[in-house]
């Protein structure tokens, strides 16, 4: 199975945890395709069997620009290569901010909803105000993602 990770990184919390991630699933003997600059050619081209967003959140509840371009191409034109396929959002956020935590990762888990990509599991929210390390907070709910893909 091939899971593609699409990652949104303001100050690069978002892509240590999808670097930690992709070494998770690829000790998983999963296929794993991540560029954190991935244009929709790209990911369509690597024709993947699930998608994983983890995301950080900006602004006030944005996705980080370098994922907006990416998202823009999808949300405009929905590919239906997409549409069936397993996913899930990993989100980074402040619950400090209050209606926009994990707003970036919510913006995500509804574009998978509009594209007919199917959540597998619930949007994991990881909350900086209560952790240092996000990337290992992420372990328990990935190795359900995983089983969950299984399914």
């Amino acid at each position: 199975m091939k899971v593609a990770i699409l990652s949104g990184s303001v100050y690069g919390a978002a892509e240590d945890v999808a670097l930690h991630v992709q070494k998770i699933l690829t000790d998983a003997n999963l296929d794993v395709w991540y560029n954190p600059r991935a244009s929709a050619e790209e990911l369509l081209a690597c024709a993947p069997d699930a998608l994983l967003g983890v995301t950080s959140t900006t602004g006030m509840g944005e996705l980080p620009d370098n994922l907006q371009p990416l998202y823009s191409v999808l949300h405009n034109t929905l590919p239906g290569a997409l549409r069936g396929l397993p996913g899930g959002v990993i989100g980074l956020g402040d619950s400090s901010y209050g209606d926009t935590f994990c707003g970036g990762g919510e913006q995500l888990r509804e574009l998978f909803a509009e594209l007919g990509v199917r959540e597998v599991q619930p949007m994991l929210r990881l909350d900086a105000s209560e952790t240092v390390t996000p990337e290992t907070d992420a372990e328990p709910w990935l190795a359900q993602w995983v089983l969950a893909l299984e399914k």
